[in-house]
């Protein structure tokens, strides 16, 4: 994506919907997340630890689904962007075999000295379960 444009002011208002982000949640996407966040708790890895904590799978931990909202909202807004502020709730687990859906919207756009925006997206994650995490980010958008 690097050679892709920045959204600047002038592209964004609010009520913009952001495009869908699909995540198919295979154990290996789990477990690859534990091992670069360097989180080893064997729920991310080990199923058979996992069934005896009482959860019907691995599932993703939460340093992963940071990083996944992050890359959801900066995918759509362009390899310049500068995130700024990032809040998630999480609810449901995200179990190793379900599908993550992103969706989301823009929710104030100000801008800034120099022509620069910051602008704030809340955005939804859901599977089979329901909602998984629910969050809002804001981001600074270069001047055009």
């Amino acid at each position: 994506m690097s050679n892709r444009r920045t959204l600047t002011l002038g592209d964004v208002s609010v009520g913009d919907q952001l495009p869908e982000l699909v995540i198919d949640m295979t154990a290996t996407v789990v477990v690859a997340g534990a091992i670069a966040t360097r989180d080893f708790m064997p729920v991310h890895h080990d199923r058979n630890y996992a069934n005896a904590q009482g959860s019907p799978e691995i599932f993703m931990n939460i340093l992963s689904d940071t990083a996944y909202c992050s890359r959801f909202v900066t995918d759509w807004a362009g390899p310049e962007a500068m995130v700024k502020s990032l809040k998630i709730r999480l609810g449901g687990p995200a179990y190793a075999n379900t599908v993550l859906t992103y969706s989301g919207s823009v929710t104030s756009v100000d801008a800034v000295d120099g022509g620069e925006a910051n602008v704030e997206v809340t955005f939804l994650a859901v599977n089979e379960l329901g909602q998984h995490v629910s969050g809002t980010m804001v981001i600074n958008l270069p001047a055009g």
